[in-house]
């Protein structure tokens, strides 16, 4: 665990439909699914047996709605980080995966290992990303801890494999400590 850094937890949130079929989301405005709000209410469960100072989340929808739950659990107002958005996934919006896995394989391939020089056409590549979501974590760990950070499957896995701990899946809704 990474001493500047401790204190702070990553949620990924709940499940999407996107999630679910294997779909580009990016930026879109994606809601929960039926699932996605039971794991959010598990989530938010969890999250009352610790003693959170604060809770932040992105912007995007699917990250607010999760806060959201959790927020009305644990009593605490989210505050919005437009750093921790979900990657850029540009020309890649809204695709489904298996299409891309058939159209561009070598890239597929270095979307899943999380390759910092992987860059989505039209969007942001791993390295860039990590970038801004090191700069948020890194301000977040500076205010008021222990805080609860709800983002996205990339962000988590991009701020274990810059403090060491590299993670090939993120559940949605899981808790996860810097």
């Amino acid at each position: 665990m990474s001493s500047a850094l401790a204190g702070v937890f990553l949620a990924r949130h709940g499940e999407t439909d996107y999630n679910a079929g294997g779909r580009f989301q990016g930026l879109l405005p994606i809601p929960l699914n039926e699932t996605g709000q039971r794991q959010a209410r598990e989530l938010a469960e969890l999250a009352a047996g610790y003693p959170f100072a604060k809770l932040w989340s992105s912007p995007l929808l699917r990250a607010r709605q999760t806060a959201a739950i959790v927020a009305e659990r644990i009593g605490l107002e989210p505050v919005e980080d437009a750093r921790l958005v979900e990657t850029d996934t540009g020309e890649w919006t809204d695709r489904w995966f298996r299409e891309m896995d058939a159209e561009h394989p070598q890239e597929m391939a270095a979307f899943r290992r999380g390759d910092l020089d992987f860059a989505f056409p039209g969007g942001e590549s791993y390295r860039e990303q990590t970038v801004r979501v090191m700069a948020a974590l890194r301000d977040i760990a500076a205010d008021v801890r222990p805080a609860l950070v709800v983002c996205h499957a990339m962000v988590v896995r991009l701020a274990l494999a810059h403090e060491g701990r590299p993670l090939d899946r993120v559940p949605n809704a899981g808790l996860i400590e810097l």
